[in-house]
């Protein structure tokens, strides 16, 4: 009854699959890559266990972001796509189900920030 970590709080109450279950899970996905967290980690302690539970509470404060950023990225990234894509995440895992963005929302919100990183000059 779905991957641990990645399941919609909605399919483990109700063992319905819907587009949101899958919205939700992609934005764990997401989040996994922002962090370099997996999505449930017994390394870790308490609340850092699961990715969700412990950075959604920084995912919407853009001064608080750089707690849960994967320090293996160095800064290599655009600030403000960086609290885009966070935006992004906490709306998909934070939202009431019926409220949450569509696929096709989620798509067009991270679209723009591939140009962002670009002028980086990195790689993705």
């Amino acid at each position: 009854m779905g991957t641990h970590g990645y399941a919609a709080p909605e399919y483990i109450l109700t063992g319905h699959l819907t587009a949101t279950s899958d919205v939700y899970s992609y934005s764990v996905i997401l989040l996994e890559l922002l962090t370099g967290h997996r999505s449930v980690d017994k390394c870790w302690r308490g609340q850092e266990q699961n990715v969700v539970d412990w950075a959604c509470p920084y995912l919407q404060h853009p001064d608080r972001l750089h707690r849960v950023m994967d320090p293996s990225l160095e800064g290599s990234y655009s600030v403000e796509a960086e609290a885009k894509a966070a935006m992004v995440a906490y709306n998909c895992l934070h939202s009431v189900p019926w409220t949450s963005p569509t696929m096709r929302e989620v798509i067009d919100a991270l679209k723009p920030l591939l140009t962002m990183c670009g002028d980086l000059g990195t790689p993705l």
